[in-house]
């Protein structure tokens, strides 16, 4: 018996953003990629097929911090991950740090199927040469400025900025991005697909929560993709406890909420996507902003303006 699908997707968190016409950018952007993957799932995609889609959808948005728009790590590289987990199979893979190609998630979704399921640098560039996946530089024109500038001021920022409009954050300290998709297919299936370009001018070899399960994590019952700074993510263990939480029987609702307020109280920056095999769709952050959209089987809607002080929200 067929379900009625539903999709939820992130763009990041972090501070709020300046202007009507930035929201507006954004919410063109999500909205258009939450359509297409819908679309896709009403074609009769499977969720993996659907996560991958909405994925590269937004890596190549250069507005996004993943694929082309990834931020510079401190020695003026480009460095990514991404992961991806079926809830039906029960399999994590994924890339750590991996460099020139465009598509990230494609090597995650690669290694789906293969007996060592996340590598890093080395192996994952070793990976793309083998797929004869071609070169691509992922660098863009605001980017190069944004780690420019930074440079100029001995790299004081923590993170760099979420999105790569300037006229979206009030400094590139509003960072904490990330992309990520989940999805409910026509099949009951759920799954889950998180990617990153990291925090920006951070350490070399420093490794986020997107390829690991603690930023991405999904089962047979729910799915979570998790954004913001990468080490309260995984201190929090994050995706893997709300859904671990929604497998031994509370509702997606109830463990979004318990785990956001212990977030809070633990005094993390964080958000994340979430959906569970009911078609329950919820969204979470302790940030000032989520910039998350959906599609709940009837209409989009999003969290761009959502500050009603509430930790968690649902449909």
């Amino acid at each position: 018996m067929r379900v009625q699908p539903k999709v939820i997707i992130h763009g990041g968190a972090g501070s709020s953003l300046q202007g009507k016409g930035g929201l507006e950018s954004v919410r063109h952007s999500l909205h258009t990629i939450v359509e297409a993957v819908y679309s896709l799932l009403l074609s009769g995609a499977t969720a993996s097929e659907a996560v991958l889609q909405g994925c590269r959808m937004l890596e190549d948005n250069p507005r996004f911090n993943a694929g082309t728009g990834s931020v510079l790590q401190s020695d003026g590289q480009i460095r990514m991950s991404a992961s991806l987990m079926n809830g039906a199979s029960g399999r994590f893979s994924g890339v750590i740090n991996v460099s020139r190609v465009k598509n990230p998630i494609e090597l995650a979704q690669f290694l789906q199927s293969s007996p060592d399921r996340v590598l890093s640098d080395y192996g994952a560039a070793e990976l793309a040469r083998e797929l004869q996946i071609p070169s691509y530089n992922a660098l863009t024109d605001l980017r190069l400025q944004e780690w420019i500038q930074e440079r100029q001021d001995n790299f004081q920022s923590t993170m760099a900025g979420v999105v790569a409009e300037p006229e979206l954050a009030p400094s590139s300290n509003a960072g904490r991005g990330t992309i990520g998709v989940v999805v409910l297919d026509t099949y009951g299936c759920v799954a889950a697909g998180t990617s990153t370009g990291g925090k920006g001018f951070e350490r070399i070899g420093r490794v986020s929560d997107s390829a690991m399960p603690a930023g991405n994590y999904a089962s047979s019952y729910a799915g979570v993709s998790c954004t913001g700074i990468g080490e309260d993510i995984i201190d929090e263990c994050l995706a893997a406890k709300i859904v671990v939480r929604v497998n031994d029987g509370m509702s997606l609702k109830d463990a979004m909420q318990r785990s956001f307020t212990e977030a809070s109280q633990n005094h993390r920056d964080l958000g994340a996507i979430a959906l569970d095999a009911t078609g329950v769709i919820s969204w979470g952050k302790t940030s000032q902003v989520l910039l998350a959209a959906y599609h709940n089987g009837e209409a989009i809607g999003d969290t761009l303006e959502w500050n009603d002080g509430q930790l968690i929200g649902y449909c």
